[in-house]
């Protein structure tokens, strides 16, 4: 059982998020004990690392009653569209995450334009469709570029931003004729093409009451200058400063307070992470998408970025009695730069040995993704994005030099990472 008074943890999830909350309990004074389940590799050498069909509300409650866990933080997306907080509440069981209904927001694409429209949150115009040959048809009439999203859940990969109507039906007929993405391209949700500069906005809600982390951004293509294919995300940093104070006003007043109104007003008891990403454009900040849970790789620079313990304000969330004014930030900037096996984002190699520095400088880390430790205690590559080293420093110039002059001394076959992570911020303060 746990110590009297502090927590016993499971972490659900496998990847580099996953990674950086388990970093952030092993520091907490909350924390006597963390499992995670399943874990990768990196988790591996810290915490014990079970095995469980996240999915599967039922195995995740019988997987905690056996451990004596007394509290979960739910990773990704697919246990929390399943219900497993639901689940979890219902024994009893305190944990942090949406219950099944928030969960909608990312779990179907349609669900969340209609709750924009509805409440009147800013976002692209958009229509809706179950079936191709009117899909077809609406996507010819219009203007290109023009975004075709999958509405279910895809693992991130269920958006074409298509450059063509050629290239728009192709994608049209490979999410609901051909299946790429199976039952999560029955629907498809055809938006118009936003110009402007993303933005990732982690917030941490407790019903009416919100914190807003330190605004990020992503970095989704596999090369420099955001060239070639879309990834999972090649590397972030925080803070961005593409949201001015204005466009922070902006988007509070516009589109925060209206969604956590429309969550009231459609009866959603919302807890737990609330991720917009968002389009800064000409007119304003535009939604271009909800996510229910910490982004991947931005979790890995927020967490380093709350002086606060991030497991305190989790549990607080809850329970229901987050009060956000108690919150404080630490000061400079954050980077993770991340490291892909060969061939990511299409056919990856795995199995790879990965030779890892025997010391970090201060102020660096390094966390895994898609790694697997062998039972010889040797850790090797099993998925896309790999490993992540994450750097803080006083200024981003100098995060970036402390990451950078750690990652060529991580070796693995066929490691690839983008050498201009934070570049758009680094011209912003002058530095390129």
């Amino acid at each position: 059982m746990a110590t009297q008074g502090k927590l016993d943890v499971l972490i659900l999830g496998s990847g580099g998020r996953e990674h950086s909350l388990l970093k952030a309990c092993l520091r907490s004074p909350r924390v006597a004990k963390v499992r995670v389940a399943p874990g990768n590799g990196g988790m591996a050498l810290e915490a014990e690392c079970l095995e469980v069909d996240a999915a599967n509300p039922a195995a995740v409650l019988e997987l905690v009653r056996r451990t004596h866990s007394t509290f979960v933080i739910v990773g990704p997306e697919v246990p929390l569209a399943a219900g497993v907080v639901d689940a979890l509440e219902a024994a009893g069981i305190p944990a942090y995450g949406p219950l099944a209904s928030g969960a909608r927001l990312e779990a179907s694409k349609a669900f969340s334009k209609d709750f924009m429209v509805r409440h009147k949150v800013p976002t692209a115009a958009s229509e809706t469709f179950r079936a191709l040959a009117p899909a077809l048809e609406y996507v010819r009439k219009q203007p290109v570029p023009i975004v075709i999203k999958a509405s279910g859940l895809a693992a991130g990969k269920g958006v074409v931003i298509a450059t063509s109507h050629a290239e728009a039906e192709a994608a049209l007929r490979d999410m609901m004729e051909t299946k790429v993405f199976g039952a999560s391209g029955d629907e498809v949700v055809i938006e118009e093409f936003m110009q402007g500069e993303e933005a990732s906005i982690m917030l941490m809600v407790c019903r009416d009451e919100y914190l807003m982390l330190p605004p990020s951004q992503d970095h989704k293509r596999v090369g420099e200058g955001d060239t070639g294919l879309n990834t999972g995300g090649m590397g972030a940093y925080a803070p961005t400063t593409v949201v001015t104070p204005e466009v922070d006003r902006r988007l509070r007043e516009e589109i925060i307070a209206p969604t956590l109104r429309g969550l009231k007003a459609d009866g959603i008891d919302y807890r737990g992470t609330l991720y917009v990403g968002i389009m800064v454009t000409a007119t304003g900040p535009k939604v271009v998408e909800f996510n229910v849970r910490f982004g991947d790789p931005e979790c890995q620079v927020l967490m380093p970025s709350l002086e606060t313990d991030p497991v305190q304000i989790m549990e607080d969330i809850a329970h229901g009695r987050f009060r956000p004014s108690a919150v404080k930030l630490r000061p400079g900037a954050t980077i993770i730069v991340v490291l892909a096996a060969g061939g990511y984002p299409g056919e990856i190699r795995k199995g790879d040995p990965i030779t890892l520095p025997a010391s970090l400088p201060e102020g660096v880390d390094i966390v895994h993704g898609g790694t697997k430790r062998l039972p010889d205690g040797r850790v090797v590559t099993t998925g896309g994005r790999v490993l992540g080293v994450v750097a803080h420093g006083p200024t981003l110039q100098e995060a970036a030099l402390r990451a950078y002059a750690v990652v060529p001394q991580i070796k693995f076959e066929g490691c690839h990472y983008r050498r201009d992570i934070g570049y758009r911020q680094l011209r912003r303060d002058g530095v390129l």
